[in-house]
């Protein structure tokens, strides 16, 4: 049986696991199957694998993704002019994030963007990352409302810092001269340095027609396309009067 002094050493240290086998452990050490060293070694083993799995769920609840939409569930069927085979080539080689590059979704509202542009935050999570999903509407509001209590520096690092920015629907709002500064330089000190994931219903020669600025809109287009996949959506079907994820 563990003592009490035991039992607040293991939830001081956090070794939760051992805490709650403490007795299985026991048992497997009576029965003499295994070497002091290799049970050890079991016992690290099991530790690791419950903390990995405890920092996996907690990096997908700091994300903030609204739906959990994952690659093996996007209906390509219903998409016969997006290539699948692109879109896993990118996807399966997993090297946008070593190579820090943005991965950028262009087409009509409900043909899938944010489906897809969310299995790439979720492969990129799940494969030790931290990300992050936030609207682009909710996004430049963030910024906009840092300028007046003068946190936007602390705020401007915070985005930078995800390995994984997911900004979803780019170009369902007009923005004012502030908020395309400040997303300008979110998005310069990204560049190169983390991947940015974007979705947005109007090709990049429409952008200034939201963002209100032909200078900044230009070299803004030029630094995220600069390294990055761009999936042409723009001939694809809507797939929401089906009832299905987008």
């Amino acid at each position: 049986m563990m003592d009490d002094e035991l039992n607040h050493k293991l939830k001081y240290i956090r070794l939760k696991g051992l805490l709650s086998n403490w007795d299985r452990w026991l048992d497997v050490a009576q029965k003499g199957n295994y070497s002091h060293t290799r049970l050890l070694k079991k016992v690290v083993e099991e530790e690791y694998k419950i903390k990995k799995e405890n920092s996996r769920k907690m990096r997908l609840q700091r994300a903030k993704i609204p739906e959990m939409l994952v690659m093996e569930t996007f209906p390509f069927r219903r998409q016969p002019k997006l290539s699948k085979k692109k879109v896993l080539a990118v996807y399966d080689a997993f090297d946008y994030i070593s190579k820090h590059q943005n991965v950028i979704w262009i087409g009509p509202t409900g043909t899938g963007k944010t489906g897809l542009a969310t299995a790439f935050l979720i492969q990129a999570i799940e494969q030790g990352y931290n990300g992050r999903f936030i609207l682009f509407p909710e996004l430049v509001e963030t910024l906009y409302k840092s300028v007046a209590d003068h946190s936007e520096a602390k705020v401007l690092k915070t985005f930078a810092s995800y390995d994984a920015l997911l900004i979803d629907e780019i170009g369902y709002i007009e923005v004012e001269p502030v908020q395309v500064g400040l997303f300008f330089t979110l998005m310069h000190k990204r560049h190169k340095r983390k991947t940015t994931l974007l979705t947005s219903n109007l090709g990049f020669q429409q952008w200034t027609s939201f963002l209100k600025n032909d200078q900044l809109t230009a070299a803004l287009i030029d630094r995220l396309t600069e390294n990055s996949r761009v999936i042409n959506m723009k001939q694809c079907v809507s797939l929401r009067s089906k009832l299905e994820p987008t």
